[in-house]
């Protein structure tokens, strides 16, 4: 959907949840003082160190560091991006998410309200089709043949409720004869890939005597299907083909149940087929998904490691397999970094997740995943089977071949590995490759050093307190009064000052949006972590004198530089005029 969402409306949608109310919703919440306490959701823990501050609208955990206000816990939680998030929580709100569109003509203003509308049909449409084939599992006429194949694969009533699994009948009208009662419905169903239309008659069902997939975006919403049939017909699965909600490239099955079922998702199996991520499922792997028909893209990718940082590919063993892995090796190079991975399995002939794990359960299944292939193996296996590394033609060649492949991976330790190997086992660049790793260290210490706990200067003191009581700056003038003051934030502090006093109730939460996603909000975000251990009831006065610190600090400063004009004999009339005035003062 083109425009970007008002800055307003997102601040009054902040003003408008309570943050308690959201957490504890999703994680009961005990009442600690001021505060309230849970075991934190994102990472595992006897005691609670997990808090949420009504009055800040905030939640921090002491244990892993996970903060934010409503829409961040949304995104960490739900694992949804940041227009997700603000959807949700509009959604939560009963509000319509806007967007700025510069220079709309009343009619592109229609056109963009239709469109808007047009989509939250096109959902509920889709959400009833979907419990039109969960139905059709429990009354058709030939839902007994359809329950017994699903019993055949070994699957449960729980797990075909939980992915909304259902039926269609061999017709050519089943779905149509109940949802298309009228012209629009029924060109919306051909849209939305639900029907085909006939070149004489009205449009018939595309799927027919097929067991129904409901394919569900990263909000829950159904937006396609895949069908597989019950027998050996041709083609054995059929799958919704590209519409103005489902674009199969950027969606993948199974991700939404898979973060339904595990709120601290550790990694993600990706495998080919709807039935092999539903019985992973039954037999208690559920952090299965697949990619809906496609190689695994770039988009997919994304999506996964904004997840987990541990992605494991299970392929069939054939070339087909194999090809499969490498194309999703290759997408996935620009994306790893430190601390996540790509891993690979290949199954044995004739098997796949779905056998296998009916056949040897669960535990067998896992354990060859914790035995699967890490990417720098995959990669190395495969290009010595190119090239003979036993004379130096052929090692030149092997140097030659990974250049693409390293031109694509970000600086990292994986990357500096890579290269150290290819050094050490086929001697090119060693030296300069072990100088370049001896450097990791120290940054590693920089990225400690930067965690640690804040050290009290005035101006993040100052920061501080305007990001826990943004009220004490109406004890101000309006005006800049610290504009000239050359300090460490003393720029981002003015900023903060600026924003308060044009939004006078702007509370905690409202403030630290302003900054997400720059390096200034990680800044703020640490400070509104930060126990500075001042009560509301001081705050003003605390602030207030801090501010006095630092104007006497930009005396100091001013009066210093005039002396030094003064030694130089450089100052005109008015500055001899503002330094007789600044000594004066002390």
């Amino acid at each position: 959907m083109a425009g970007l969402i008002p800055r307003q409306f997102i601040d009054d949608l902040l003003s408008r949840t309570d943050i308690v109310e959201l957490v504890d919703s999703k994680v009961p919440l005990k009442k600690a003082g001021k505060n309230y306490q849970a075991c934190c959701p994102f990472h595992t823990e006897k005691s609670p160190s997990f808090t949420v501050s009504q009055d800040k609208q905030f939640y921090h955990c002491f244990g892993c560091g996970a903060h934010g206000n409503a829409i961040s816990f949304l995104m960490e939680y739900d694992r949804l991006d940041f227009v997700d998030a603000i959807e949700e929580l509009a959604s939560l709100n009963n509000l319509e998410v806007p967007r700025e569109q510069k220079h709309q003509s009343p009619a592109e203003q229609r056109k963009q309200m239709q469109a808007q509308q047009q989509r939250k049909d096109d959902y509920e449409l889709m959400l009833q089709a979907s419990r039109f084939f969960q139905q059709q599992l429990k009354v058709a006429d030939d839902k007994q043949t359809a329950i017994d194949y699903l019993k055949g694969r070994g699957l449960t009533g729980e797990v075909v409720k939980r992915f909304g699994i259902g039926y269609i009948s061999d017709r050519w009208d089943g779905l149509m004869s109940v949802l298309g009662n009228n012209r629009q419905a029924s060109q919306q169903l051909v849209d939305l890939g639900m029907a085909i239309q006939g070149d004489k008659s009205r449009p018939y069902d595309r799927f027919r005597g097929r067991i129904m997939f409901p394919i569900r975006d990263k909000r829950g919403r159904v937006i396609g299907f895949g069908g597989r049939v019950l027998g050996d017909e041709k083609p054995k699965y059929l799958n919704s083909p590209e519409t103005r909600i489902y674009h199969k490239g950027q969606e993948l099955y199974g991700l939404y149940e898979a973060k339904q079922a595990n709120k601290n998702l550790e990694r993600i199996v990706v495998v080919e087929g709807y039935m092999d991520v539903v019985a992973l499922a039954q037999h208690g792997v559920d952090y299965a998904v697949a990619s809906l028909g496609t190689s695994t893209t770039s988009e997919q990718l994304q999506t996964l490691f904004r997840t987990v940082k541990e992605v494991i590919c299970c392929y069939d063993g054939d070339n087909a397999g194999r090809d499969a892995a490498w194309r999703a090796m290759e997408n996935a190079l620009p994306l790893i970094r430190d601390g996540y991975s790509l891993k690979f399995v290949f199954l044995p002939d004739g098997e796949d997740p779905d056998s296998l794990v009916r056949e040897q359960g669960q535990q067998a299944f896992e354990n060859i995943l914790d035995t699967a292939t890490p990417l720098s193996e995959f990669l190395f296996n495969h290009l010595l089977g190119q090239a003979d590394s036993h004379n130096l033609e052929g090692r030149a060649k092997l140097i030659d071949s990974f250049q693409p492949y390293l031109a694509k991976l970000p600086d990292s330790i994986l990357k500096d590995g890579i290269i150290n190997q290819l050094a050490n086992n086929f001697g090119t660049g060693g030296e300069q490759l072990r100088q370049k790793l001896q450097q990791t260290p120290s940054k590693t210490e920089q990225a400690k050093a930067a965690n640690n706990p804040t050290k009290v200067t005035p101006v993040r003191l100052a920061i501080a307190l305007v990001l826990s009581y943004p009220n004490v700056v109406s004890a101000l003038p309006n005006e800049p009064i610290l504009q000239h003051l050359e300090l460490p934030g003393i720029p981002l502090l003015n900023t903060l000052i600026e924003l308060c006093q044009q939004k006078p109730d702007i509370n905690s939460a409202q403030l630290l949006e302003y900054f997400r996603g720059s390096q200034e909000g990680q800044q703020l975000s640490k400070l509104m972590c930060w126990q500075h251990n001042v009560l509301a009831e001081n705050a003003e006065n605390t602030f207030l004198d801090t501010v006095e610190k630092l104007l006497s600090q930009f005396i100091e400063q001013r009066t210093e530089a005039l002396l030094q004009k003064a030694r130089a004999g450089q100052m005109n009339a008015t500055e001899k005029r503002e330094l007789q005035a600044l000594l004066n003062h002390n």
